[in-house]
């Protein structure tokens, strides 16, 4: 008896930091790839891996099983799906949507619903873990969706995550945890920037109080992550702030429909408004640092 799973054809859609990662876990696992993105570099990138090319998401859509959509909100979502050019109207019945981008639970459902109009499966399929854990295939999948769309990306999913949580048989839930997990991971970072730029005023080393912090209670794994990038003054993006503009107000948002509080996230994602509206939101989310007044932050070491 072959007890081979079947790796279907997939398409990626959405070439970024976790994008990038999943086709290349994908290629990496023996996959045929189908690539898309608006960035020809990022397309030649997969190509060279292996991958193929595709010149839009309708291109894409009637050779493959499982379409993963790696785009930044919920109005990329749309395009690549339903816009000119999207996918959805040519992709082969049964076929299922893996969309991992964080937008709102309401959205979430609405999508599902429009695809399962289509005769199309979905997975509502956030994903955390960085772009290292991305290219490692060791990401967090945080998920929800009909038993037959898992059967579907049962391979595709071993191939990508390291850990797959099912949350629940319809889309929603899985946009529900991924919008819990951003307001920590946007409040973990706005903490660790104020934390760092009190060190800083008080005249404390920042590579100590990084040492110290990291073996103490007070650490957290954002502050463990995103310290380094303030003491080598490198704000390379690897996830902007206005990624946290753009989470904390899905946030916000959603808690307002809900006429519920959240007086952490509404301070963090000023803190994020005003890094943004100073020049900042295209840098890595730890620049957040630089709104605060009157502090010498460390400079990058030249070679």
């Amino acid at each position: 008896m072959n007890t081979t799973v079947r790796k279907p054809p997939v398409g990626v859609i959405g070439l970024g930091a976790m994008g990038m990662g999943v086709a290349m876990s994908l290629l990496r696992e023996g996959f045929e790839v189908h690539a898309c993105d608006l960035r020809p570099e990022a397309v030649r990138k997969v190509v060279d891996a292996g991958g193929l090319r595709a010149e839009s998401p309708a291109a894409l859509a009637p050779l493959i099983d499982v379409l993963i959509t790696v785009v930044v909100n919920a109005e990329q979502t749309e395009t690549v799906l339903f816009g000119e050019n999207g996918a959805a109207p040519h992709m082969k019945p049964g076929s299922v949507v893996m969309a991992s981008a964080t937008v709102s639970p309401d959205f979430a459902r609405a999508l599902g619903k429009r695809l399962a109009d289509a005769g199309l499966l979905m997975l509502d399929a956030p994903i955390s873990g960085g772009a290292a854990k991305a290219l490692a295939g060791e990401m967090t999948v945080m998920s929800s969706g009909a038993p037959e769309a898992y059967a579907k990306c049962e391979a595709v999913l071993a191939a990508i995550a390291g850990q797959v949580y099912r949350l629940g048989g319809e889309a929603g839930p899985g946009s529900v945890m991924k919008m819990v997990n951003q307001l920590l991971a946007g409040v973990h970072v706005a903490a660790a920037s104020e934390a760092m730029a009190l060190a800083i005023r008080a005249g404390a080393d920042p590579a100590r109080v990084y040492e110290v912090i990291t073996h103490s209670a007070g650490n957290s794994w954002m502050f463990q992550n995103r310290v380094p990038h303030i003491l080598a003054a490198d704000y390379t993006p690897l996830s902007q702030v206005n990624i946290f503009v753009k989470d904390l107000g899905i946030v916000l948002d959603y808690a307002k429909k809900a006429v519920f509080p959240l007086p952490l996230s509404a301070a963090a994602h000023q803190m994020y408004m005003s890094a943004s509206a100073a020049g900042h939101g295209s840098e890595d989310d730890s620049a957040v640092i630089k709104i605060f007044p009157g502090i010498e932050l460390p400079e990058a070491k030249s070679n």
